[in-house]
């Protein structure tokens, strides 16, 4: 088993990858104020963008489903790795050599599962590139060359060719120190009659990335007439390629679909290449399955739905095209963006129209699309006679619950008013309520859809919603007092310098909120707010890891993002802030000492009145003061 990683190793990794640089392998960031990012959360379906990351302190927290933490526990989360299989990744990605604490140097062996994949489809990429200037490889370069890609073409998107032997790959791999084990639980390699052999043999290759651009699977093409397999074979399911939750193309085209708001989706490995060699760097394939919803979160999140948002298809004209069209639309209402069709003349796909036409036909094949829903209603409403009364309302019967199904009224509604036209019934107003009449039925069956976006800006703005912690009275934020604690500890957590060292002399039972005081306790089990005025980053690491739970360590993140209230966050504004919560603490305990006398009566002893009226004349002096003085009387 693989030592402990060595904790300065840990925080070297954590301070030299940025999260922003890391999130943003994964969604689109946009600027939310105050040195904040914002986008749409991974871990949940959203509309509006409550995912929040703060690159100064190098943490990120979603204020929808309450997922928070440093860069380690966002790629945690999101590639399903451990504790340690994170760190070599960053620390792979960053070129720390990590140190073990109790085996010194760490063997390859024991590396996380996740990352020896990896590595593996890492050795093989390259592997098979090398090959393809082989001379066995010459009918691959002839296949390529065939289809307008150059040398540069297939190195640009890491096109390469496995030879036709049994275990070139496998004995190449073996030699770099993989086990059997990974090799076939890799994909890589299958099972022989003699051991593993190559999974890929005689075929051109292309790497299938994942969105931070790891090599994560291959789709191989066939070349030769001996070869009985399909015509295009693809990485079997494994620990890190999901066929439904990758697209061809999406390391190169993120940064583009992300900046232009729009996406290509297109069939095939050359029609991604050659959209982006004509200029459409937007482009990407699925990997021999059907569109469908994990491919549109993957985009959504880049695309941050925004109303010029766009998502083109370029599915062929022929049967199969159509029928993969009415798929699309199938899922077309989880979009936010517009989406729309483009089919080529003659039904060419992008490559195809590529060699005939040259790289500006594909640039003006997405230009004039036709709207999805369009297209998918043209299809269903062709299948009918519309000469006939009977044919117009089999067609209706069919096509209405389609546009029923649109979320947006004023869409439904146009979109209505245009079946109408499509059917060629005259009485517009009939087709609109008939497709209102079965929107409302949807709805009283229970298709209400998706659940509310969460509010802007976070959990402050939910007046009464309890916020989940430790036991006790939940938070109620429309209460003066759980709003001046919680502005106390973003303070404390976010700009420690204006609160320190006077925040360090408060105590946990200040926090009337049991939430709240467990951060509390965490700041002052993690050395007190003082200890961030050295390293902010570090010392946020250390109250995190004094969270007892996960409730109170996302508690902790969304506090440390979250943005402040006022205007001014300066001395004045957190002067104010402190003095509240002691005023409130001094308050509570005058009420609980008189209380306490007045329960006594007359019981009480001459000593004890004495000493509980002296406390509570103490406790009005430093009230007064604090009200007078302000922070000064602290």
């Amino acid at each position: 088993m693989a030592g402990r990683i060595n904790d300065d190793d840990v925080k070297a990794v954590r301070d030299a990858v940025p999260i922003d640089a890391v999130v943003s392998e994964y969604l689109q960031l946009r600027n939310a104020g105050g040195g904040n990012l914002k986008g749409l959360c991974p871990f949940h379906d959203e509309k509006s963008p409550s995912f929040q990351v703060s690159p100064s302190k190098g943490l990120f927290h979603c204020f929808g489903c309450q997922e928070g933490g440093d860069t380690i526990a966002f790629v945690m989360k999101i590639d399903h790795l451990s504790f340690s299989e994170t760190v070599e990744r960053l620390a792979a990605k960053a070129g720390i050599t990590l140190r073990y604490e109790e085996g010194g140097y760490n063997p390859s062996h024991q590396r996380g599962e996740r990352i020896r994949l990896v590595e593996a489809h890492k050795a093989a990429a390259q592997f098979y590139v090398e090959q393809l200037d082989s001379p066995e490889a010459e009918i691959g370069r002839k296949f390529l060359a065939g289809r307008g890609f150059d040398q540069a073409a297939a190195a640009h998107f890491g096109v390469g060719y496995s030879p036709a032997g049994w275990d070139h790959l496998t004995r190449y791999l073996r030699g770099k120190g993989f086990s059997d084990r990974e090799l076939i639980t890799s994909g890589l390699s299958q099972d022989g009659r003699r051991g593993p052999i190559d999974r890929f043999r005689g075929r051109l290759m292309w790497p299938i990335s994942d969105t931070s651009g790891e090599v994560v699977g291959f789709g191989a093409r066939k070349l030769r007439d001996d070869d009985n397999g399909p015509k295009y074979l693809n990485t079997p399911e494994t620990a890190i390629y999901k066929k439904s939750q990758v697209l061809y193309g999406i390391d190169l085209a993120k940064k583009d679909i992300a900046k232009a708001s729009r996406a290509v989706v297109v069939e095939g490995y050359t029609d991604v290449m050659a959209c982006h060699l004509a200029g459409i760097t937007t482009a990407i394939a699925t990997c021999g399955t059907a569109f469908g919803g994990d491919h549109i979160k993957i985009l959504r999140r880049l695309l941050m739905d925004n109303g010029s948002a766009r998502v083109i298809f370029t599915f062929d004209g022929d049967a199969a095209g159509q029928k993969a069209a009415l798929r699309a639309f199938e899922d077309d209402q989880k979009f936010a963006a517009e989406t729309y069709i483009a089919i080529a003349p003659d039904n060419m796909d992008p490559c195809d129209l590529r060699l005939v036409k040259g790289d500006e036909a594909v640039r003006d094949l997405v230009e004039p699309r036709t709207p999805l829903f369009e297209f998918a209603l043209r299809q269903i409403v062709g299948r009918y006679d519309l000469e006939t009364p009977a044919g117009r309302g089999a067609a209706l019967d069919e096509a209405a619950p389609v546009v029923a199904r649109i979320k947006n009224s004023s869409s439904q509604h146009e979109v209505a008013v245009q079946l109408a036209g499509m059917l060629g019934i005259l009485d517009t107003q009939f087709v609109v309520k008939r497709v209102a009449q079965l929107a409302r039925w949807a709805r009283d069956r229970g298709d209400r859809g998706p659940a509310p976006a969460p509010t802007r800006g976070g959990p402050q703005h939910q007046q009464g919603r309890p916020t989940a912690g430790p036991s006790g009275p939940a938070l109620h934020l429309r209460s003066p007092a759980h709003r001046t604690e919680r502005e106390l500890l973003k303070l404390a957590l976010q700009r420690p310098a204006l609160v320190a060292p006077a925040f360090d002399a408060y105590g946990v039972d200040e926090f009337t909120a049991p939430p709240y005081a467990a951060v509390r306790q965490c700041i002052a089990e993690a050395g007190g707010a003082e200890r961030g005025l050295a390293d902010t980053r570090e010392y946020l690491v250390g109250v995190l890891g004094a969270a007892p739970n996960d409730t109170v360590r996302k508690l902790v993140t969304e506090l440390a993002v979250e943005v402040f209230h006022g205007k001014s966050i300066d001395e004045a504004y957190a002067g104010e802030h402190l003095v509240k919560v002691r005023l409130r603490a001094v308050d509570r305990r005058i009420n609980d000492v008189q209380g306490s006398l007045s329960r006594l009566g007359s019981n009480v002893a001459p000593d004890h009145l004495a000493a509980a009226q002296n406390e509570v004349w103490v406790l009005q002096q430093y009230a007064q003061s604090l009200s007078n003085n302000g922070a000064d009387a602290l």
